[in-house]
């Protein structure tokens, strides 16, 4: 199953060329008072029922970022070898600090866009990279989540770029831009996905490699991350997990055209523009 957002705040389940709006279906069932449709579908499917909804064609259709109002996104920082060493150049490997070490971070959800909108570089002087990513949404919340149980809590996975400013600043700060969290095209349901730890991955700039990985080589897997993460907040439904990005991240420029695949999980392609 494949949920997208699109002409705003109406939420779609998406089959082949089939859209069905199931908007409506969502509130309807949540008893909470929720404003993400995505959010809202989470916990309505929690309840049962089949979620139901009239057909829009795809022409009519507008795709946002798949998810509007997260809770929470909650990134891996240094989760894959390659990319601590091509970050840390000289540091010899068994004196990296791997995401055990580093911990992680918050990234604001105010920072989230969709498919086909734009990366808005806040300055023309600093460097700023492109880091695609496996997004990881929770479906079930909970606290000390054990990695046996941990695949039982995601809703679903879907493509996600964390765009970086490079500098002395706070993570936080440096990657929390507005524009700075590109996610979709969609979000594609756990059901779909046998195991997250073992998903191609590639992105390319105007057409060429940049990144190109298994998520199997992240030092941290998926059932991880979540352990981990849960054993320090509180995980809800809806909140967004980075895993981190593989080696090859680099500088972005205005007009360039970001492109993330990952397997089964669609593509996200988003613009570079500069800020007016």
């Amino acid at each position: 199953m494949k949920l997208v957002t699109f002409n705003g705040h109406r939420l779609g389940l998406l089959s082949g060329q089939t859209l069905q709006d199931v908007t409506d279906w969502a509130f309807e069932n949540c008893a909470d008072r929720i404003q993400d449709p995505l959010i809202a579908f989470i916990h309505a499917q929690a309840v049962g029922g089949v979620p139901a909804g009239v057909t829009v064609p795809l022409s009519e259709a507008t795709f946002g970022p798949p998810i509007l109002f997260p809770g929470k996104i909650i990134a891996a920082a240094a989760n894959y070898l390659k990319h601590t060493q091509e970050m840390n150049p000289g540091v010899e490997a068994d004196s990296l600090v791997h995401t055990r070490q580093r911990g992680f971070f918050l990234k604001a959800p105010s920072s989230i866009i969709g498919p086909d909108d734009a990366v808005i570089l806040p300055y023309a002087d600093r460097r700023t990279d492109q880091e695609a990513e496996l997004a990881v949404i929770i479906g079930r919340g909970g606290k000390d989540i054990s990695e046996e149980d941990a695949l039982n809590h995601v809703f679903g996975y879907a493509c996600l770029l964390d765009i970086s400013l490079r500098g002395k600043e706070d993570r936080g700060f440096r990657k929390s831009f507005d524009t700075f969290t590109p996610i979709g095209p969609w979000i594609t349901t756990a059901d779909e996905i046998a195991n997250p730890d073992g998903l191609d991955l590639k992105c390319t700039i105007n057409g060429e490699v940049r990144q190109h990985d298994s998520t199997g080589a992240m030092v941290i897997g998926v059932r991880q991350l979540i352990a981990w993460m849960s054993s320090v907040m509180t995980l809800h439904p809806g909140d967004i997990i980075a895993t981190g990005t593989p080696a090859g991240v680099g500088p972005l420029n205005v007009g360039d055209r970001i492109e993330v695949e990952i397997e089964g999980l669609g593509k996200l392609c988003v613009d570079v523009k500069s800020k007016q």
